[in-house]
């Protein structure tokens, strides 16, 4: 069979995603935080973007309808947008009465008093302002410098006194002298090798020298957390009593010394929207801190009166990533207000009465409400928070699984974990809940119907130990 060549019609449809289409889909998932950075990254680099006072006067509306005129020199579709589609359109669109604005205003100003605090040390800054005025001396000021540097998060020192005296030069037993003291300094134990010298360190500082102390911390800490005391009573030979009191001692001791101290930068979470309940009705409004009112530039508009310069094309181009910008972050911010609105309408026994009445939701859900694509409200609830008469959420906070209840209802897993962890802060520290009777309780108070293992998960991912491990005998 010969090869030949052929010339076929062929009509498909293919979705090409465009890089105006790239940087919408981007902005719907950015932060606040990262979306006023990238405004500011745009007023940079593209010269036909300006700030603009959200005040305009007569004139400035004037020069507004001149600019539309000179749109008419460039051929694309968003010629409508130039003016219309700049930072008070949405929040004339989206903003609440005045009253609301005057309580955001009030909260935001207690919110802020925050500023006003100082930050907490660091470990390594708290060690060395101790060494320096502490009575060492120079040589045994330089080896406490670098003994602190390597003191980790958790206040243990995370290399050998070996290696220490060998970046100095000097001997391991030098090194051993200075870092004794160190691990006197507060938080007392610090520098410690392990968790057995840390806690020893402490009994020195608070006068506990009873030797049965000791043992236990050297040789029976395993049996320690798992709470066998009848095992180290038999072990040493000491009556029950006498264990339980030596397990209070060390039950006041702290195995991790610099987990009290700050380690890095603070981080504040500035909500996305606020919702407020005015007149029995709850409403939303966006935070526009930190934007800039961006318009185009008139001047360069102008510009292309001149058909003859040599810059047009740029210009066009860059007016065209300008009007782009705008509209695809006011499309950005009107999606977020309604993806927001109909959270709080499905939510709305949450914002009423709190967690207990949170019921189960799906992002399909919300997305069939305010009929966009399911991934759309996924990439919108990413990083986004809120902040509701009950605090501050995460939008994905919202979205939750069901479980039936015996009514023939259903309530929300964030709501069952509620439960969980109030039952427990209620319970006796001598009988604690097992989850067996947690889910008989739950059973029995709020008519919701789980089983163990799915108490033992709800309780794991709170953080909670199991029974065994919060019982008290004292």
């Amino acid at each position: 069979m010969g090869l030949q060549l052929k010339q076929n019609l062929k009509l498909t449809q293919q979705l090409i995603m465009t890089p105006q289409l790239q940087q919408a889909i981007k902005l719907l998932q950015l932060s606040r935080l990262e979306l006023v950075e990238t405004v500011k990254q745009a007023l940079e680099e593209n010269p036909l973007l300006e700030e603009a006072s959200l005040e305009f006067s007569t004139q400035e509306e004037n020069k507004e309808k001149t600019s539309k005129d000179l749109i008419k020199l460039v051929k694309i579709d968003e010629k409508h947008l130039l003016k219309n589609a700049e930072w008070e359109d949405y929040l004339g669109y989206f903003s609440s009465s005045s009253k609301v604005i005057r309580e955001i205003e009030y909260q935001d100003e207690k919110a802020n008093l925050e500023a006003f605090c100082a930050s907490k040390p660091t470990l390594e800054s708290h060690l060395l302002w101790q060494l320096h005025l502490s009575s060492m001396g120079d040589e045994e000021i330089k080896i406490g410098e670098v003994i602190i540097k390597h003191i980790d998060r958790s206040g243990y020192l995370d290399t050998n006194v070996e290696e220490i005296a060998d970046i100095l030069g000097t001997s391991p037993e030098r090194v051993e002298q200075v870092l004794k003291k160190i691990q006197q300094f507060d938080p007392v134990g610090v520098g410690s090798r392990d968790i057995k010298e840390c806690l020893i360190e402490q009994l020195k500082y608070l006068g506990q020298d009873d030797p049965y102390l000791k043992e236990i911390i050297n040789n029976y800490l395993p049996y320690l957390e798992k709470k066998n005391y009848n095992y180290i009573a038999e072990k040493m030979g000491l009556a029950l009593d006498k264990v339980l009191e030596y397990v209070e001692i060390i039950r006041g001791l702290d195995p991790k010394p610099g987990n009290n101290f700050d380690e890095g930068e603070t981080f504040y979470i500035s909500p996305d929207a606020y919702v407020f309940k005015v007149d029995n009705e709850f409403v939303i409004l966006l935070n526009d801190e930190g934007f800039s009112n961006i318009r185009v530039n008139d001047y360069y508009l102008a510009l292309l009166k001149e058909n003859s310069i040599k810059e047009r094309e740029y210009i066009e181009s860059k007016f065209r990533d300008a009007v782009w910008l705008i509209k695809s972050i006011h499309q950005r911010q009107r999606t977020l207000y309604k993806v927001i609105e109909s959270i709080v309408k499905f939510q709305r026994p949450f914002f009423e009465h709190g967690i207990t009445h949170m019921r189960p939701l799906i992002l399909r859900d919300v997305a069939e409400d305010i009929d966009v694509h399911e991934s759309t409200v996924s990439r919108l609830t990413t990083n986004k928070y809120v902040s509701t008469p009950h605090g501050i959420f995460e939008l994905k906070f919202f979205f939750n699984s069901g479980i039936n209840t015996e009514e023939g209802g259903e309530v929300s897993a964030e709501s069952v974990k509620y439960h969980i962890k109030n039952l427990i802060s209620q319970e006796d520290p001598k009988k604690p809940y097992s989850d067996k009777k947690i889910a008989d309780l739950l059973k029995e108070k709020f008519k919701i119907q789980i089983a163990r293992r799915t108490v033992a998960k709800y309780r794991e991912a709170l953080g909670i130990p199991s029974s065994s491990k919060r019982k008290r005998y004292f």
